[in-house]
């Protein structure tokens, strides 16, 4: 059955984004350093950013009110204005960080919708995620965006429905196994991964070993091949 449709990822597929939340990570440490041990604080900043992605979704937004939360509970509601302060700088600095295409998703995009419809589908706050593919120069390649709260089955059921032909010819593409490759192919759609560097602890999960419609690329360079030898 031909593929025609592929789904892709947006951050740490298309663009750098975990590096950047490190980063920020490394430098609430560094701010909270008097307060608490760098274990400590890991562990608690994770317990909260769990606690509130179903008030807050996913993205930068909610992680600096995740900090701010994570500071306010380790000095006991007393956090000083400057730390607050440093955060919320902190966190703008991240919504402004440029975007820029990681290296071969150009072509691999651009060989990709000489043939096939492609639809971004993407987690976070709806207006960050707009700017970020604004600024990534590659919204003009997509016939469809989708910025969702969650990806699920049904999620990548209803979007295959709604903008191709069906998740079974259908292809999805990212980072995350969790999100991008399991949900994926439990609706019916071929999954590939291409690994980032960096993975959030959220999003780490085992592959499935032995899936006949699973792949596993070195990079996105890869994925027009990969698609094209599905048909």
């Amino acid at each position: 059955m031909r593929v025609t449709t592929v789904g892709l990822d947006a951050d740490d597929t298309l663009w750098h984004n975990e590096t950047i939340f490190r980063l920020t990570h490394d430098r609430f440490a560094a701010l909270m350093a008097d307060v608490a041990a760098p274990e400590v604080l890991e562990l608690r900043l994770a317990e909260i950013e769990r606690r509130n992605l179903s008030l807050y979704g996913y993205g930068v937004k909610g992680f600096t009110l995740s900090m701010i939360e994570t500071a306010m509970e380790l000095t006991g509601n007393e956090a000083p204005s400057r730390v607050i302060a440093e955060i919320l700088a902190a966190g703008r600095e991240m919504l402004a960080h440029p975007v820029e295409p990681l290296p071969g998703v150009d072509a691999a995009l651009a060989q990709l919708s000489e043939g096939y419809r492609l639809v971004l589908i993407t987690k976070g706050d709806l207006l960050h995620q707009e700017q970020k593919l604004a600024a990534s120069g590659l919204g003009d390649l997509f016939a469809a965006v989708e910025i969702v709260s969650e990806k699920t089955a049904d999620t990548y059921a209803r979007v295959f429905e709604r903008h191709g032909t069906g998740a079974a010819q259908a292809a999805m593409c990212g980072n995350s196994m969790r999100s991008d490759v399991l949900p994926a192919l439990e609706a019916g759609a071929w999954a590939a991964h291409v690994p980032y560097p960096l993975t959030w602890d959220h999003e780490v999960a085992d592959a499935p070993a032995g899936h006949g419609r699973f792949a596993e690329l070195a990079s996105i360079s890869e994925l027009p091949g990969w698609v094209r030898d599905l048909g």
